[in-house]
């Protein structure tokens, strides 16, 4: 396929080289140019605007946040006003609902298509084309960018007619990713608090009771305290829990521990955290017990 890729950071740069390598014509923007250029190497066309890179067809944004989206999709160098009648915009990032639903409404209008494809896994996923993809729109327009999924990700998931449920499907995971990492940290907390080996402690954990793959890839971020460099930077953690009690407050659906995590995300961050990995959560329940060390 004629692909535009818009946003290049740790998860983008990775999810554009592995359309290269499927074989799709890509061309990409960034803000920052530089970031292009490894892209451009490998066998991409470099866009020198937004607008530029929504001549195929197909485009997928991969932004930080809400903002970001919105800056890109409207206005006249926007993705809406220069993607071609028919044509598919795939929002792969983590928007609120909110959003989705008013990019759905404005793409609908301007006869546009519209996809949600939020993503699970993080950038060494993405870069090794192991992603999983939650996808939701049109059942036309989700079908037409099966060949682009599966060059991004190992499985794709869809959930119907509605962008915004995509959407809605990577915050509830996102929320219990977060409390996941509550957990461990305030599990290794008292049991570090007491003298015993952490890592032996996530072992036994990991080899029992909780082999999946969150527990052994952020109970060793934990353990080991790898919190730089952030492979998910803890302010994108404090947007996605304050997009998940959004959406709850939304279908007055009551998210006590969503609560929990947004207050634990803003005192790590009130903390000087904002550089740090996500799951640095975790050493506010090691702060809490004493553990003065960690």
């Amino acid at each position: 396929m004629k692909v535009g890729f818009i946003g290049l950071g740790q998860m983008g740069s990775g999810m554009a080289a592995n359309l290269i390598r499927g074989g799709h014509e890509v061309t990409v923007y960034n803000r920052t140019p530089g970031k292009m250029r490894p892209l451009v190497e490998k066998g991409a066309h470099s866009a020198g605007r937004a607008a530029d890179a929504c001549r195929g067809e197909a485009v997928i944004t991969m932004l930080a946040d809400d903002t970001a989206v919105e800056s890109v999709v409207f206005g006249e160098e926007g993705v809406i006003k220069n993607l071609g009648k028919g044509a598919i915009h795939v929002s792969m990032s983590t928007i609120g609902i909110a959003l989705s639903e008013k990019l759905a409404g404005a793409h609908e209008e301007a006869g546009r298509r519209f996809v949600a494809a939020p993503v699970f896994g993080r950038p060494e996923a993405a870069a090794a084309g192991n992603l999983f993809i939650v996808a939701a729109g049109a059942p036309d327009a989700v079908g037409a960018c099966m060949p682009l999924f599966d060059a991004l990700g190992q499985k794709t998931f869809t959930f119907g007619g509605n962008p915004r449920d995509a959407n809605l499907i990577k915050l509830s995971g996102n929320f219990l990713i977060a409390s996941v990492i509550e957990a461990l940290g305030e599990a290794m907390a008292l049991v570090g608090k007491a003298g015993n080996d952490q890592h032996r402690f996530l072992d036994l954990l990991t080899s029992t009771l909780f082999t999946a793959p969150v527990y052994k890839t952020y109970g060793g971020l934990i353990a080991g305290r790898q919190f730089e460099p952030a492979g998910f930077a803890a302010p994108l953690g404090h947007k996605d829990i304050r997009l998940a009690l959004a959406a709850a407050e939304s279908l007055m659906v009551p998210m006590p521990l969503a609560s929990l995590l947004h207050d634990r995300f803003l005192s790590l961050l009130a903390g000087g955290g904002e550089k740090l990995d996500w799951s640095a959560i975790a050493q506010l329940a090691a702060r809490d017990a004493g553990l003065t060390g960690d």
